[in-house]
């Protein structure tokens, strides 16, 4: 069974910075796709940034462009997700994602995804 566990979240002021860390623990790091997602209350799971595993190609929402760095390290089987210049409407519970089927529905829906983490709680507040 995978198992996703989601670390690194907290409080800090506008301007500041986080890094996420997800660990996925399975035989081999390898293959499909990982996912941030965050989802504030009362509003939709939003796609943040995904990564191809193999290729290590990534991909932004247009809404963390040039802010929000993903990352892996494959020896730590390890996806990071580095916040860079938080805004209060980053403030949301941020879940990691495993993907391992074709993404039919691509790679920005909740849809697309195998495995989830338990969420780590973001909150951007002066």
């Amino acid at each position: 069974q995978v198992q996703l566990v989601e670390s690194g979240g907290g409080s800090v002021q506008p301007g500041g910075s986080l890094r996420l860390s997800c660990v996925v623990s399975e035989y081999t790091y390898s293959g499909g796709y990982m996912g941030w997602f965050r989802q504030a209350p009362g509003k939709e799971r939003e796609g943040v940034a995904r990564i191809l595993r193999n290729a290590g190609s990534t991909y932004y929402a247009d809404s963390v462009k040039g802010r929000f760095t993903i990352s892996q390290d494959n020896a730590k089987k390890t996806v990071y997700l580095q916040m860079n210049s938080l805004k209060p409407e980053d403030t949301a519970m941020y879940y990691c994602a495993l993907g391992r089927q074709s993404p039919y529905y691509g790679l920005g829906s909740t849809a697309s995804y195998n495995y989830w983490g338990q969420g780590t709680q973001v909150t951007v507040s002066s």
